[in-house]
């Protein structure tokens, strides 16, 4: 005991401090996706056992999908802008801009397009869902549910994690193609580089590869965006404060998971 009484004054407070808030952040996160892991389960099971919410499902895909596509086809659209006239400027100095089309369609379709669809989703609908369950949630609604016999996790869930899966794919593809679109009004204003050359460009440099990986990509971007948005919704507690709260927090995990994903499925695809 002495021993121990020695080691613990030699060590400073600081450091004690630092690591055990390390600790219980670990812990924490370790416990988040345990938490995220659970909902999973939960939401194959109930697929296999209740009856699909088809109704719910195409409301949420009008939900998610159509009322999205202005904000992630406007995002698209000054993606490409903005590409294009960046790789203009840096071309040039090396008489080169005439294959602006070839690095922006493979910059947009592999990357850009994709994360910033994602990202744009996130923000819109996947706030939206954590404040839709999170205030369901706070006002016993969800527990209502349960008490009728109906499994919340069916009625809530599923529709919406379908939904986001889905509809992410499209609406990256749609960005895409507006962004490809901007970038080659700009070219074309901006150098002496034809329409048809530019799309020319594009499509005898931009492999199915490209474009497959990064719509292969919001798949997953979407499953995440939608089950971190229902499970910050369902851990919602302690009134309005706690449905801001857990909305921010359903934004700010999205996000970062949609980077972290993009990083090891970018390093996966590239093995194919």
């Amino acid at each position: 005991m002495a021993d121990e009484s020695l080691v613990a004054k030699e060590v400073p407070k600081g450091f004690q401090v630092f690591f055990g808030d390390i600790g219980q952040a670990f812990f924490t996160g370790m416990g988040y996706i345990g938490g995220l892991a659970t909902l999973v389960l939960d939401i194959f099971r109930s697929l296999f056992s209740d009856p699909y919410p088809l109704n719910d499902t195409v409301k949420q895909f009008e939900e998610v999908g159509l009322k999205s596509t202005s904000l992630t086809s406007l995002i698209g659209l000054f993606t490409g802008l903005v590409i294009a006239v960046q790789f203009i400027v840096g071309l040039e100095r090396f008489g080169l801009q005439l294959y602006t089309g070839q690095i922006v369609g493979i910059a947009i379709t592999r990357e850009l397009g994709p994360v910033l669809t994602a990202l744009m989703v996130a923000a819109r609908v996947g706030a939206g869902i954590t404040a839709e369950i999170g205030s369901m949630n706070v006002t016993e609604q969800v527990q209502a549910i349960e008490a009728m016999g109906a499994n919340p996790i069916n009625k809530l869930v599923v529709p919406r994690v379908v939904a986001t899966t889905f509809c992410v794919p499209i609406l990256a593809v749609i960005a895409d193609i507006i962004g490809i679109l901007g970038a080659m009004v700009i070219t074309t204003l901006e150098t002496e580089v034809g329409g048809k050359y530019f799309l020319d460009q594009v499509t005898d440099t931009v492999q199915m590869i490209d474009f497959g990986s990064g719509i292969a990509k919001t798949f997953f971007f979407g499953f995440f965006i939608g089950i971190i948005a229902c499970y910050q919704g369902l851990q919602t507690r302690g009134g309005t404060e706690g449905v801001g709260r857990s909305t921010t927090l359903s934004v700010v995990y999205s996000s970062i998971c949609i980077f972290v994903a993009d990083f090891f499925l970018t390093k996966l695809f590239l093995t194919f």
